[in-house]
């Protein structure tokens, strides 16, 4: 069966949960975010369950309203290390920011990740949206959206350029002779440009998939761009099938009208399944989901997307306060646009507005069926070409591998087992050609 016959299925290791009050569950575990025990269990289950990688987000600027997870966790690249040591299959993908890392030394920890893994690393690019992330990087001020995003590009041309340092045979580890690599096959990069200057090669080898797996979140228009022109893989969230259905087919236009092959960009909403043994179970458990949050940490989170501003400050009970766009500018540009829109569109208060998104019904709560038909339904009409899963409630996932995972596989639109041993061929994604091979070669390329 095909890649395109199949959905993929992603992981998000969210510790104590994504929400400001998902630790307040009485089976949460506490100290989840920083728990190797923890997510080395759910990195195992996700596996048993044939999921095609984990996903670790990240960001580099809290404040004491922050949400618990993000206030307290382990760093991506360092807790994918230990879970590739952990697993054997599944895919491992950090979220780590092009605006304050160094490509080389970005290159260097990518690699090295995915020669650890056996070629399973994935890199989710982002450009940070938070104005404080400056100050702890030495930096007067934070880059402008479409500055971050030109940035972004360099950043990552940097990186795959030094990925291909080595040709895939470059290393020739003769003892006979005494030669360990083939100079011809090893490159500076020599790259100069607006934001960068980087000479290389980087000081390792190519690895078994030849390039980690680029993942991007796009939805503003640079993110659309960006994303279109350079991922393998598009985090995104949409409430209803049609707007996912939309969105895939333009960027399905986009990357075709970059030369690229649009079958090679997957478009994967993020998702919070419930599952319960009946209907009325799993309401329940959506109910107990919403009963945890406060209005107090619903406004803490709306903040989030337009630069943690105080929404603390308007009243509760009158329209959602269009004026505070100007604060999502510079931020999480798309989630703020979404935000004042459904605001607009349903004339909402602000209590409304941060109750509705704190506590999100979606199409996938319900039986174990229920949510196999919305998963398959969503997948057939074209609106993904799979999900990465945030767990709702403590033991979620176990349920969801045990129960709804099954019903997929027997319906032929998920995987029984692993058929190859990287994230590309997990993901269907073809080997990414040496660039100074290629020019070595140039009809073998064709």
């Amino acid at each position: 069966m095909s890649r395109r016959d199949q959905l993929k299925l992603g992981f998000i290791l969210h510790g104590v949960g994504p929400g400001w009050s998902d630790w307040r569950h009485p089976d949460a575990q506490i100290d989840a975010s920083t728990s190797w025990s923890f997510y080395k269990h759910q990195a195992q289950v996700a596996e048993a369950g044939k999921f095609d990688f984990l996903f670790v987000a990240d960001s580099l600027f809290i404040t004491a309203g922050s949400s618990p997870h993000y206030l307290n966790r382990f760093e991506p690249l360092t807790i994918l290390s230990a879970i590739a040591g952990a697993t054997s299959r599944i895919g491992l993908v950090a979220t780590v920011t092009a605006t304050y890392t160094e490509p080389f030394n970005l290159a260097r920890q990518l690699s090295s990740l995915d020669h650890i893994s056996g070629g399973r690393a994935g890199w989710n690019v982002v450009t940070s949206w938070l104005d404080g992330t400056a100050a702890n990087f030495s930096k007067a001020k934070h880059l402008e959206h479409d500055v971050r995003y030109r940035l972004a590009g360099e950043h990552l041309d940097v990186v795959q350029g030094l990925w291909d340092s080595w040709e895939d045979d470059a290393l020739v580890a003769d003892k006979e002779t005494g030669r360990f690599v083939d100079p011809d096959k090893l490159h500076a990069l020599n790259h100069k440009g607006e934001f960068f200057q980087v000479k290389g090669p980087l000081n390792i080898k190519r690895s078994p998939q030849g390039q980690p797996v680029i993942f991007q979140a796009g939805a503003s228009e640079d993110g659309k761009t960006f994303a279109s022109g350079r991922a393998d893989a598009i985090f995104i969230s949409f409430d209803e099938p049609e707007a996912g259905v939309a969105y895939r087919s333009e960027l399905r236009a986009r990357a075709a009208g970059q030369g690229r092959n649009p079958d090679e960009v997957l478009i994967l909403p993020g998702i919070r399944p419930i599952v319960g043994e009946t209907e009325a179970d799993a309401e329940a458990k959506y109910q107990e989901l919403a009963g945890l949050t406060s209005i107090e940490n619903a406004l803490s989170a709306l903040g989030r997307p337009f630069n943690d501003h105080d929404f603390r400050v308007y009243d509760l009970d009158a329209p959602f306060p269009q004026e505070v766009a100007v604060h999502g500018t510079n931020s999480n540009q798309s989630a703020a646009e979404r935000i004042l829109k459904l605001a607009r569109d349903e004339n909402l208060t602000l209590r409304e507005t941060a109750l509705r998104l704190a506590t999100p019904r979606s199409h996938f709560v319900g039986t174990p069926s229920q949510v196999a038909d919305a998963l398959q339904r969503w997948f057939e009409a074209g609106a993904a070409d799979g999900y990465i899963l945030f767990e709702s409630l403590p033991g979620q996932l176990e349920l969801f591998v045990q129960t709804v995972v099954p019903i997929l596989q027997d319906r032929g639109v998920y995987r029984r087992d692993y058929e190859g041993a990287t994230l590309r061929e997990h993901l269907g994604l073809s080997f990414p050609e040496n660039r100074y091979a290629a020019r070595r070669h140039p009809l073998a390329a064709e």
